[in-house]
């Protein structure tokens, strides 16, 4: 059974119109991506732009872990529940690693 999420705001919704906007460019470039298989892209090409979506992408979840960092365990230590927030951003951090 998974442990019930907190309501916000979280640590990320004073930065939440910057953090829409880096998912949208995002967005764009997965788009792009589509266009350039179509078009039949040279495969070298094709293979940089993935590169540069997923550092994009990647760029966000480091940005949003931080925020996490800063907000949701930094609240849990003073309310003296840090230890199940701390794991929790260690899975976060593991996942991020993995990736």
């Amino acid at each position: 059974m998974s442990e019930a999420k907190p309501a916000g705001p979280h640590g990320y919704s004073a930065e939440k119109q910057a953090l829409m906007a880096r998912l949208k460019r995002v967005e764009g470039q997965i788009r792009g991506l589509q266009r350039m298989v179509d078009e039949d892209t040279y495969c070298i090409d094709i293979l940089t732009q993935i590169s540069a979506a997923k550092s994009a992408l990647h760029a966000v979840a480091v940005g949003l872990l931080e925020d996490h960092l800063r907000h949701c365990v930094v609240h849990a230590a003073s309310e003296g529940d840090v230890d199940a927030k701390i794991k929790e951003a260690s899975a976060a951090i593991a996942r991020l690693v993995k990736s």
